[in-house]
């Protein structure tokens, strides 16, 4: 993983905001918060976590899966889709978090 060296100090950056707010969320559950402050913390703190995943998945994709020069399909090296011209790996990460939430059990506070 190189070309995670050359992006370390950012996401060392991000890994050391994710652990404060993992502290957050232990704090509010030692100080008995209410279920909503803390679903709130875990909201954000899952945030986090999804976009420090989604940068790590993007280089990895860029520097070992496909790469625009040399793939013979340059659009799906690109993760770019012709119609729209979003990110692929966007619209995978969107699916993969509206399921995730759906799938979440309902509770009442």
């Amino acid at each position: 993983m190189g070309h995670t060296i050359n992006h370390k100090a950012k996401l060392i950056a991000r890994v050391r905001r994710i652990k404060g707010q993992v502290e957050a969320v232990e704090g509010a559950l030692d100080a008995e918060l209410g279920c909503a402050d803390v679903l709130m913390l875990v909201a954000s703190l899952r945030g986090a976590v999804h976009g420090l995943n989604a940068e790590v998945m993007e280089d990895h994709i860029r520097n070992h899966v496909v790469s625009p020069d040399t793939d013979p399909d340059a659009e799906r090296a690109c993760g770019c889709r012709a119609d729209r011209g979003r990110p692929h790996l966007s619209e995978v990460s969107e699916a993969a978090m509206a399921q995730n939430t759906a799938a979440m059990p309902q509770s009442r506070c």
